[in-house]
């Protein structure tokens, strides 16, 4: 058998880190977003729900069992709340386009208004059972109002994202 003997050209590309391909990996920043109604209720959102977790967190509310479901819904809106305004402000949900995120918007806002609504009450009735005078009464006090503050910034933006949500299924 006689072997035939090939040239072989090889052809091979580097890209660095500086190409002008690394700059469509790149998340974009919106300044904007900030300023709309809704991005002015994400960070009321986080405000208040930091002040209603912290103001609850500080005072020995595992004695009321209630303050459990408060604490729970607190911390558990107020860090999905920071992802959130974290993907807003990037535009990562630009680059996830098979996430329908008008749905996921309404869904999330509905559901944390619902929850924080009963969260709010659940603190509202619970504070009874403090003695009026104490740290732990002020703190418990002060935390159903920014609940009640946080679930109407969640009202809020659900009414947004249920137009939002409307407009884009009327656009299909």
């Amino acid at each position: 058998m006689e072997e035939s003997t090939r040239s072989r050209t090889v052809i091979t590309s580097h890209s660095s880190p500086h190409s002008d391909n690394f700059s469509t990996s790149t998340l974009a920043y919106d300044k904007h977003f900030i300023r709309t109604v809704p991005g002015f209720l994400i960070i009321a959102e986080i405000i208040f729900g930091l002040l209603v977790w912290t103001l609850i967190g500080g005072t020995e509310y595992f004695r009321v069992s209630a303050f459990g479901w408060v604490m729970f819904v607190a911390v558990f809106y107020w860090v999905l709340t920071v992802f959130f305004l974290i993907i807003y402000l990037t535009m990562a949900y630009t680059r996830i386009p098979q996430v329908p995120w008008t749905t996921v918007g309404l869904c999330f806002n509905s559901s944390a208004a619902v929850l924080y609504l009963t969260a709010a009450a659940v603190d509202a009735a619970s504070i009874s059972r403090a003695v009026k005078g104490q740290h732990d009464f002020n703190s418990w006090a002060a935390s159903t109002f920014f609940a009640f503050l946080v679930a109407l910034c969640y009202l809020g933006n659900a009414y947004f994202s249920f137009k939002s949500w409307r407009s884009q299924e009327e656009g299909q």
